[in-house]
């Protein structure tokens, strides 16, 4: 089902390809004197406002994208930094009478709110052509809510890599691991050698239950991941049992963690990474887990991706390893050719080139030429994402009420926070899981 050919890739690759770079505003998908890939209406004078919870790089590289829709509509795009939970602060928003008309919405869950409230609009006519000339039925269908298109997915991650200090495993005479037995026992040989062996952004509650879902997919298998994912079989099922039992294998033992389980409910994720790829051969920790957006972070480090991080796909619990996906979705949240022209846009390939090519970024975009990938580590990623096709797995807590699966200190974070200060608590775990997924679903 959802398991690609990721496991059998060497990603490994480095460096610049010397590909073409287009600058904004110089043309269409594949060089400076094409054609563009998309139709955009004039909208002179027209102000549009984009609300997203990215940050950092990931908000001036999301501008690129703006920058280029601006240059050839005329309208003026101002982006809104929003904060998390999104339903809760476009609710705010919208009671204000101040609501963006578009919104990055990163949760199945959240845009199914975002519809069951009568915040959404449809999709329109030109956006729909785009989304069915370039994106796999799974993710128009992850934008849809009961036949009706509201979402265009834009920026996808491959969440099932693991990425580690190439130093520190060196040193440590440690390999690859291709199992999960293999991943301790690979974590056990960097820990003798004096290096912590693995970095946890425990404080950013959505970095565990990306732990927990690989591991729950490679263990338990697709079928039993959709039931669980839609609340068809409890938490208490002992298929949760059998995952957090193999978590505990990590988070059962301190230290093979940076800082313990203490240090790590204070690591936000963006530290768990660079803490990873700075201080040389000791590094406070030498892998990391999460997804390719690793290397927006890892760019922020004097690492070079290839060379001195590589990374290596999630190692298998079962028979396979696990590919699970996330996504951010553009959402119109009002009436208008400016909201309509803006997911149009997003869904063109022209606009998945820019951020693909600054990095940092995988298209859900199934006509993006590879090439505009700045490495080789990225462009194998991306392809093994669009090589999944429609067996794609959306990330599990991406599909829940956000009150559960999305939502800092309550739901799932909270629990797994709590999980991973008392790992041993595996029957109070799945309670309380229950409890609260119960509560979600009925509310």
């Amino acid at each position: 089902m959802v398991f690609t050919a990721i496991g059998a890739l060497a990603l490994t690759g480095c460096g610049d390809d010397g590909g073409s770079k287009d600058k904004p505003g110089d043309g269409g998908a594949t060089g400076g004197n094409s054609k563009p890939s998309v139709t955009l209406p004039k909208l002179d004078g027209e102000k549009i406002s984009v609300a997203a919870v990215w940050t950092g790089p990931e908000q001036a590289n999301f501008t690129k994208v703006l920058d280029e829709f601006e240059a050839r509509t005329g309208a003026t795009v101002t982006f809104v930094p929003a904060q998390d939970p999104i339903v809760n602060f476009l609710g705010t928003k919208i009671a204000g009478g101040q609501p963006p008309d578009v919104a990055m919405i990163p949760q199945v869950g959240a845009i199914q709110q975002a519809v069951a409230k009568k915040w959404a609009k449809p999709v329109g006519a030109e956006a729909k052509t785009q989304l069915s000339k370039n994106y796999a039925k799974v993710w128009q269908d992850l934008g849809a809510v009961d036949g009706t298109q509201y979402g265009v997915y834009f920026k996808a991650a491959n969440k099932s890599l693991v990425w580690y200090n190439a130093k520190a495993f060196e040193n440590a005479g440690a390999s690859e691991p291709k199992t999960w037995k293999d991943f301790i026992a690979t974590a056990e040989t960097v820990s003798a050698s004096g290096v912590t062996p693995v970095s946890v952004g425990g404080a950013d509650g959505w970095t565990l239950t990306d732990w927990f879902e690989n591991i729950y997919l490679s263990q338990a298998g697709p079928e039993k991941y959709d039931q669980l994912a839609a609340h068809e079989i409890k938490w208490t099922d002992p298929s949760v049992k059998d995952a957090l039992t193999t978590l505990a294998e990590l988070f059962g033992k301190p230290a093979l963690i940076s800082g313990g389980a203490d240090g790590a409910l204070q690591t936000e994720f963006p530290v768990s990474v660079t803490q990873t790829f700075t201080g040389g051969d000791q590094p406070k920790g030498a892998m990391v887990f999460e997804g390719d957006f690793v290397s927006v972070n890892i760019a922020q480090t004097e690492a070079k991706i290839g060379t001195d991080a590589k990374v290596f796909p999630f190692p298998a619990v079962g028979a396979d390893s696990p590919v699970v996906t996330g996504g951010d979705a553009a959402v119109a949240l009002k009436d208008g050719k400016g909201a309509q022209a803006l997911l149009t846009w997003l869904a063109s390939t022209d606009a998945a080139k820019i951020w693909a090519e600054a990095g940092g970024f995988i298209s859900p975009n199934k006509a993006l030429d590879a090439a505009a990938y700045p490495n080789d580590v990225q462009r194998k990623i991306a392809e093994a994402l669009i090589a999944a096709g429609d067996d794609v797995r959306f990330d599990m807590s991406d599909q829940a009420p956000q009150s559960f699966g999305g939502t800092p200190g309550k739901g799932e974070w909270k629990t797994l926070q709590d999980f991973l200060k008392n790992p041993k608590d595996i029957a109070g775990t799945q309670a309380k899981l229950e409890s609260d997924a119960a509560k979600a679903w009925t509310s």
